[in-house]
């Protein structure tokens, strides 16, 4: 007598605790998945806003050394602003200088027999007109100038004939400058004690 035995129950058992098997590992699958990924984007995030804040912190100093750099500038400009001053005070006080010197220098410098009318300064340039007994004497005039320790570079605009009192005279134009002599420097202090000598 043989015995039969159903296994259609038991192989549907096995297949639905398969298909539970599997189930489960697919949910545990997306569940890490799920971590994974929520892991990955809050990295992310974090150093998103790490970025941002270095970036804030990056321009709050750049803001900073512009600030700094402008007010740099408005000290450089205000420092070459005070020495242009300084400046044209110093040549303004030594223009009054040469000024006394010019007078002194055109009295020593003309020869006789040359008289000057009239002279005009413009800055360090020095117009000059006046009359001459000849031609000769205004050549001696222009030498002395040039040999002058305050005055340079004459130079003869126009020469003519002309008459004064009834007399026969040279009118002449010509032009100089004034040196602009440096200040000497100070002495060196007598007091001061000389180096040793040394001894062989």
């Amino acid at each position: 007598m043989s015995v039969r035995v159903n296994l259609l129950p038991h192989r549907e058992e096995r297949r639905k605790r398969a298909r539970q098997h599997f189930g489960l590992l697919a949910a545990g699958a997306a569940v890490v998945g799920l971590l994974i990924v929520g892991g990955v984007h809050v990295v992310n995030a974090k150093r998103v806003s790490d970025q941002d804040e270095r970036n804030k912190f990056l321009k709050t100093e750049i803001a900073k050394l512009d600030k700094e750099i402008d007010e740099i500038k408005k000290l450089k400009d205000e420092i070459a602003a005070l020495l242009a001053r300084k400046k044209a005070i110093e040549d303004l006080q030594a223009d009054r200088a040469q000024t006394v010197h010019l007078l002194d220098e055109l009295v020593r410098q003309t020869p006789e027999g040359v008289y000057l009318r009239t002279f005009t300064q413009r800055g360090l340039r020095i117009d000059v007109i006046g009359y001459a007994q000849s031609n000769a004497r205004v050549s001696t005039l222009m030498r002395n100038i040039e040999s002058s320790a305050w005055l340079q570079k004459p130079v003869l605009v126009e020469i003519k004939a002309a008459s004064v009192d009834k007399k026969r005279v040279s009118e002449f134009n010509l032009n100089f400058t004034l040196k602009r002599v440096q200040p000497p420097a100070p002495a060196a202090d007598k007091g001061a004690p000389k180096p040793a000598a040394k001894k062989g």
